[in-house]
């Protein structure tokens, strides 16, 4: 018998603010609104899973 781990399914995201260019990162699955910490321009908001993204999306990191 094998053991599986499961992989996680959320993941960082390297964000770039649409105001400011200020880049950041958030956790995809986040509970919380996430504002820019430069400019507190609101980049992301919590929908119960996966976060409704309002900025540039950099990357996505493994």
């Amino acid at each position: 018998m094998q053991d599986h781990i499961k992989e996680p399914t959320s993941k960082f995201i390297k964000l770039r603010c649409p105001k400011c260019k200020n880049e950041q990162m958030m956790f995809g699955k986040t509970s919380t609104k996430v504002k820019c910490l430069v400019c507190d321009k609101l980049l992301a908001i919590s929908t119960g899973g996966k976060a409704k993204i309002k900025a540039q999306i950099l990357e996505i990191l493994e």
